[in-house]
C-alpha cells in the first residue's frame, strides 16, 4: 500500500535521513503514546569509567564489545581490580545499558548474574523509574525503529556515537497493551538465559569434577628453554607451542585419560568469505536474507541473533555450507577459540575465520556426542589452551589452521559422565532455542505494529 506523509525540509536536509522511516517518525510524532526517553528514566545517563591493565582475576569489566542486544556477552570478558565500585555506576538488576559508540544503540538489561560487573566508559547507565516496565523498554530499545532514531541522531566525525541529550530526546512507544505482551516475554527470555547459563557452568564444573586433575598445580614459567631435539617432533617452532603451561597440561591430561585427535573423530570445515560488497546491514536487510556469522558473532556459546551483516538468500543457495543444528563452532582467526553450537533457530552462514565441526561415525566407538565435543573445546585446559600453542601471525592478524585444530587432543571419559554431561549440554541448548524463538517474536511484534 502507498503511504504519503509530510516531512519539514529541514528533517530531509539532515545529514542522514532515510525515506523508508519517515512514515514512522511521523507515527512517533503524532502519537499521543510517544515519549521521550528521558522520562523513562529515574537516574542517568551515565557513562562507566575508563580502567586499563586487564587481570585474570577481578570483577568483569563490560566493554561495549560485550553489549550485545538484550544480554552482557562474556565470551570475551576481561577482568579488572577494583576494590569498590564508584556508586554512581554500581548496577542493580534491571538496569538498561546503552552502547554509546561502536555500534551505537545497542542495548542491555542486566540480570542478578551481572551486578558485580564494572561498565566501560563507552556504556550508557539507565535507571528506569517503577512506573515503567524495563523489559518494555529494552525490547523497544533493540527495535529498527529506536536503532534507525539512534543513527539519525549520531555526532563526531572520527568515531560517531551518541551524546547525552540526543539519546535523552529519542521516542518510546509505550502502547499499553503492546507492553504487556513484550513484557512478558522479554522476562521469560531472562529467566531462559539465565538459567541455560547456569546449566552451562553446572556442566563445566560436572567436567572437571569427573576429570580429577588440578590444573592449579601445574605452574606457570615466566622463562623456559627447550631442547633442541624436541623441534625434531613437531614443525611448528613458536614460543607458544614449547609453553611449559600447555605442554604440561596436556602431558597431564594424556597420562590420566585416553585421548584421540580431534581430526579422527570430527570433520572440520571452515566458512566462506562472501565479500563486504555483498554485507546488508541490520537496518537494510530484507525478510529473506540470512545472517552472516562473523568470528565476533559468536557471544555466550551461541551465535548473535542480531549480527552485523546479513547475506542475500541466493548467496546462501550457492555456498551450500550443510550447516546443520549440533554443529560445533569454533573461531580461527581474530578472536581464536571461542566456541558456539547451532541450534534450530540458527539459519545462518559463517564467515571464513569459523570452522563448523561435525562428529564423524568413528566417534561412536568412543561413546562422544557434540555436546560433550563442545564443552571439551569450551575449556581452557582442552580448548583455548590448545588453540593458543598453534596460533601462528598470518601477516598481522593471528590464525590457527585447520590441519592444526584437527590436532588437538581429545580427552575420552567413561561414557556415564559423557552421558551425564551431554543432558546438561542438550538442556542448554534447548533452553537456548527457546529465547531465540521468543525474542523473534518480540521483535516481528513491534515491527508489524510499525508495518516495517
Amino acid at each position: 500500500m502507498l503511504k504519503t506523509v509530510t516531512i519539514n525540509k529541514s528533517v530531509i536536509e539532515k545529514e542522514k535521513w532515510t525515506p523508508k522511516y519517515a512514515y514512522i517518525f511521523k507515527k512517533l510524532e503524532t502519537s499521543s503514546d510517544a515519549i521521550e526517553l528521558e522520562n523513562f528514566v529515574s537516574e542517568g545517563p551515565i557513562n562507566g569509567i575508563d580502567l586499563r591493565g586487564f587481570n585474570e582475576k577481578g570483577r568483569n569489566y563490560i566493554r561495549i564489545s560485550d553489549m550485545r542486544r538484550f544480554f552482557i556477552s562474556y565470551s570475551d570478558i576481561k577482568k579488572v581490580e577494583l576494590n569498590k565500585i564508584p556508586k554512581k555506576i554500581q548496577l542493580q538488576e534491571k538496569d538498561i545499558l546503552i552502547s554509546r559508540k561502536g555500534t551505537p544503540g545497542i542495548s542491555v538489561i542486566t540480570t542478578k548474574a551481572d551486578i558485580d560487573n564494572v561498565i566501560g566508559t563507552e556504556a550508557i547507565l539507565l535507571r528506569i523509574k517503577e512506573d515503567y516496565d524495563p523489559y518494555y523498554l529494552v525490547a523497544f530499545l533493540n527495535s529498527k525503529v529506536f536503532f534507525e532514531q539512534v543513527l539519525n541522531n549520531l555526532s563526531g566525525a572520527v568515531a560517531p556515537g551518541i551524546n547525552h541529550p540526543s539519546l535523552k530526546k529519542l521516542k518510546i512507544l509505550y502502547d499499553k497493551h503492546l507492553v504487556k505482551n513484550i513484557s512478558d516475554k522479554v522476562k521469560k527470555t531472562i529467566e531462559l538465559h539465565v538459567k541455560a547459563n547456569s546449566i552451562l557452568i553446572n556442566a563445566q564444573n560436572i567436567f572437571y569434577q569427573k576429570f580429577g586433575l588440578d590444573f592449579s598445580k601445574i605452574e606457570k614459567e615466566n622463562t623456559f628453554s627447550v631442547n633442541l631435539s624436541d623441534f625434531a617432533e613437531t614443525d611448528l617452532w613458536t614460543p607458544s607451542y614449547s609453553y611449559p603451561l600447555y605442554v604440561n597440561i596436556l602431558k597431564a591430561i594424556k597420562k590420566k585419560w585416553k585421548t584421540t585427535p580431534l581430526g579422527e573423530i570430527a570433520t572440520v570445515k571452515k566458512g566462506n568469505e562472501v565479500g563486504s560488497d555483498k554485507y546488508n546491514k541490520y537496518l537494510d536487510q530484507k525478510d529473506s536474507d540470512i545472517p552472516f556469522i562473523r568470528t565476533s558473532d559468536l557471544v555466550n556459546y551461541e551465535v548473535d541473533q542480531f549480527p552485523d551483516y546479513y547475506i542475500p538468500e541466493e548467496i546462501y543457495q550457492e555456498l551450500k555450507q550443510d550447516i546443520k543444528v549440533g554443529d560445533v563452532l569454533f573461531t580461527k582467526d581474530g578472536k581464536i577459540g571461542m566456541t558456539g553450537m547451532i541450534t534450530k533457530n540458527d539459519n545462518v552462514i559463517i564467515a571464513s575465520g569459523i570452522s563448523s565441526l561435525r562428529l564423524k561415525t568413528e566417534a561412536k566407538k568412543y561413546n562422544l556426542t557434540p555436546e560433550y565435543l563442545f564443552l571439551l573445546l569450551s575449556l581452557k585446559e582442552t580448548g583455548l589452551y590448545p588453540s593458543i600453542r598453534r596460533t601462528v601471525i598470518a601477516s598481522t592478524l593471528p590464525h590457527l589452521r585447520e590441519e592444526r585444530l584437527r590436532e588437538f587432543e581429545i580427552p575420552i571419559l567413561d561414557k556415564n559422565s559423557i552421558d551425564e554431561i551431554t543432558k546438561l549440554i542438550k538442556e542448554a541448548f534447548e533452553l537456548k532455542d527457546e529465547k531465540k524463538k521468543l525474542i523473534n517474536e518480540v521483535r516481528e511484534e513491534i515491527d508489524n505494529y510499525f508495518e516495517i
